[in-house]
């Protein structure tokens, strides 16, 4: 009896332990489900934004004027900001009206050179563990192609991504569209970045709430074209 008791004792134990790693999964899986942004976990990717796409890619100053908004955003809030140039002898540096500061480019703001479509190159993927974030904020060119990409590589490792929809386009407007479309089918979370700077704050607490607020103040002056 003392066995049997000893036996029934042990499974009782090991299947509370199963349940409350099973309770603690769950709960994970809610919070993540949810796709709630926190500064300490978050960084945001500028993909591509560089000189010789500007006439070319739809709507692009909107993507430009929001670039800067996010990468504002995230200075004043204080995470991380990583961007990646496509073949810059071809397509050219970062656009520095991307940024308040454009010193910022290269200096605070590390600058990955690619030939990858994703953005996810290995010097970059190191630099991208090394901040040990769990959640990426995506601006950038072209939708259905870099970033698109990146978005998919992000997933697959387990991340949440939230793709800023007024900070992100391509050539042609159906395959921004498109790319949307399968980016969030995949798990990416589609936002603005009115919204998610808010988020990010929390309450009208934060600290840095006025400074934040003056910045979607200033945003929401500028022609946002995607509005049209």
């Amino acid at each position: 009896p003392g066995i049997i008791f000893v036996s029934i004792s042990h499974r009782c134990m090991h299947n509370n332990k199963s349940k409350t790693l099973k309770m603690s999964l769950a709960a994970t899986a809610s919070r993540r489900a949810v796709g709630k942004l926190s500064p300490s976990n978050t960084a945001l990717l500028v993909c591509d934004v560089q000189e010789r796409f500007r006439p070319l890619i739809h709507k692009m100053e909107t993507v430009i004027n929001t670039t800067k908004f996010m990468t504002s955003v995230a200075k004043e809030l204080n995470f991380p900001i990583v961007a990646t140039q496509q073949y810059t002898k071809v397509f050219g540096p970062t656009v520095a009206d991307a940024f308040a500061d454009p010193k910022d480019i290269g200096t605070l703001v590390p600058v990955f050179e690619k030939k990858k479509f994703s953005m996810m190159t290995e010097e970059c993927s190191q630099h991208l563990t090394s901040l040990n974030k769990t959640s990426f904020l995506l601006v950038g060119i072209e939708a259905h192609v870099c970033l698109q990409q990146t978005a998919l590589d992000l997933l697959d490792q387990g991340h949440d991504v939230h793709i800023i929809a007024d900070g992100v386009s391509s050539q042609q407007s159906y395959d921004r569209e498109m790319a949307l479309r399968r980016m969030e089918s995949c798990g990416a979370w589609l936002t603005t970045a009115q919204s998610a700077a808010f988020m990010l704050m929390g309450s009208a607490d934060h600290p840095n709430f006025k400074a934040v607020s003056k910045l979607v103040k200033d945003h929401m002056a500028l022609k946002n074209e995607f509005n049209e």
